[in-house]
């Protein structure tokens, strides 16, 4: 054979080469002076001044690597939440800490469940373990703990459910967390995707913890790229179980987690205050964008995180409203990868870009959907 022969070549195995790559939203729209990026879920408050002062002083010492056990930085979240820090494990985002779970507890021939329009990160991450990706189906877009149930195996080894769910913004009430952990068997891992816990007002509504803290099966995990706008250091974190700390610690870079990135973590959790101004921003304007939008005529699914998820009547009117925004500077996130392909994701963003967006949306209908605007 030739060495440039196909036969010869290395070849990833064949879960890799499954993987549809995840795509971001949009966050440009070229030849306009000014956008509103509403396609990422980021905070229109931005990071604390506190946390952005942190990142700022690391400046000074970038010779030096970071703790690679982000001691600090999980005493800090152990304090700010009542937690054991030796049950904290940090990553870069909680994408990261999913991809470990899933190497660490899915190989060959293992499945790993997600929901209908759950994260897409999930089933990246279990076909990268070479294992095989089951979809439980959504009931009214919001995750069904007996479908869920329906779905488990001999070979199931871990269950991923966002809550809140993105892009959807539905939740599970923790009635029904809880039975769906106390159901499942004791071998199977159930991970709760908490990213937009803090922007959750309901009074039904955990983020899991009272399980992970207690149960030998769940993990909780948690991000500071949402409500805390540190989505650029890239930073999350879990609270487990210590033997799957152990197990991840063993798997996961040794300096997974940047010294700039644990310096604005602890900032942020320490400034209090701004996080209560994000929640309040967040519930005005939450509120304020699904009864605007609803009024227009066009069915939003009630959301309980920092976005809206619209829906059009098909999906050659969502792409003629998608190219309508994007020329008066307004970027929402198209949602086709979930199985959305009618409708697009808005994220909350500040009064001006709020208004502006309902605006536009209003002109695109009185338009009779005319892309061209």
């Amino acid at each position: 054979m030739s060495p440039v022969d196909s036969g010869t070549r290395p070849r990833p195995h064949a879960g890799v080469l499954a993987i549809d790559p995840y795509i971001p939203g949009k966050s440009s729209a070229p030849g306009l002076a000014k956008i509103h990026k509403l396609s990422s879920n980021e905070t229109p408050l931005g990071a604390s001044p506190h946390a952005k002062a942190a990142y700022r002083d690391v400046g000074d010492s970038l010779e030096l690597y970071p703790d690679g056990a982000a001691t600090d930085l999980r005493e800090a979240i152990g304090a700010r939440f009542g937690l054991n820090p030796a049950r904290i494990v940090c990553g870069a985002g909680s994408d990261e800490i999913i991809a470990l779970l899933t190497k660490a507890y899915i190989g060959p021939g293992d499945e790993g469940i997600f929901t209908t329009h759950g994260f897409l990160v999930y089933r990246i991450a279990i076909l990268a373990a070479g294992g095989t990706p089951v979809i439980a189906h959504e009931k009214n877009f919001t995750a069904d703990v007996d479908e869920i149930l329906a779905e488990v195996t001999p070979k199931t080894k871990i269950v991923f459910v966002a809550n809140p769910n993105n892009p959807t913004g539905t939740y599970l009430p923790f009635g029904e967390i809880k039975r769906l952990a106390m159901s499942l068997p004791r071998h199977v891992l159930l991970v709760l995707d908490a990213a937009y816990a803090e922007y959750v007002t309901r009074n039904d509504y955990s983020p899991g913890l009272e399980l992970a803290l207690t149960a030998d099966n769940v993990v909780m995990t948690r991000t500071f790229s949402k409500i805390y706008g540190l989505a650029a250091l890239r930073l999350g974190w879990c609270y487990a179980p210590a033997h799957v700390c152990d197990a991840i610690n063993r798997i996961r870079g040794p300096f997974n987690v940047s010294s700039a990135a644990i310096a604005a973590g602890i900032a942020a959790l320490d400034d209090i205050e701004h996080v209560d101004r994000s929640i309040a921003h967040n519930e005005t304007w939450l509120n304020w964008l699904m009864t605007e939008i609803d009024h227009l005529g066009l069915p939003v699914t009630q959301s309980v995180g920092n976005f809206v998820l619209i829906h059009f009547r098909d999906p050659d009117e969502a792409r003629a409203a998608d190219a309508f925004l994007s020329s008066r500077g307004l970027i929402l996130r198209a949602v086709g990868a979930y199985g959305l392909p009618q409708c697009l994701r808005l994220t909350v963003g500040s009064e001006e870009a709020n208004r502006a967006l309902v605006g536009a949306l209003a002109e695109f209908l009185k338009s009779g959907g005319d892309a061209r605007g």
